[in-house]
């Protein structure tokens, strides 16, 4: 769990360093699929990530617009701010979290019962998914993505045997 965590943020971080060297109108064009463009896929990616650990914690949630964090170094300050909250709780998962229920009513009134374990997954998941968004969207702007891949990043403790 902490290792895909990491490889998100390290992920994140290179996408943060990518959108320095793109036209800020590039970044913020609605493009098809996803929530909107490239800054706004990133905050989203940062507001669901945060609001889920707030959640989880039974704590209140996020309601910000993305009309305020129109810049990447809005959307990293936006980051900064929210990280240590969620790495925190991310590093201090334990497996004794794993089947804890958690009963999510959605708008329509409907109750579905999870388990934070299911929900740390999906968040994992929704990054990855948007991350594949974006690189596609790179490549419409005739950009090289950011490298999806885990290996190489140095995530894994070694042990000596």
């Amino acid at each position: 769990m902490h290792m895909m965590f990491k490889y998100n943020w390290a992920v994140r971080e290179d996408w943060f360093k990518w959108c320095e060297g793109v036209d800020e109108a590039d970044l913020l064009q609605k493009r098809v699929g996803g929530v909107g463009g490239i800054l706004h896929t990133l905050f989203h990616i940062i507001d669901v990530e945060w609001s889920w650990v707030r959640t989880l914690q039974g704590k209140s949630d996020f309601n910000e617009s993305f009309d305020q964090y129109r810049s990447i170094q809005q959307v990293r300050d936006l980051e900064a701010a929210f990280r240590p909250e969620v790495e925190a709780f991310v590093l201090g998962w334990s497996d004794s979290f794993e089947n804890v229920e958690f009963r999510d009513i959605s708008p329509d009134g409907r109750e579905t019962l999870d388990t934070w374990g299911e929900v740390m997954r999906h968040m994992i998941a929704h990054e990855i998914h948007h991350i594949g968004q974006m690189s596609v969207w790179s490549r419409e702007i005739g950009k090289q993505p950011v490298s999806a891949n885990l290996i190489g990043r140095g995530l894994a403790s070694v042990s000596e045997s």
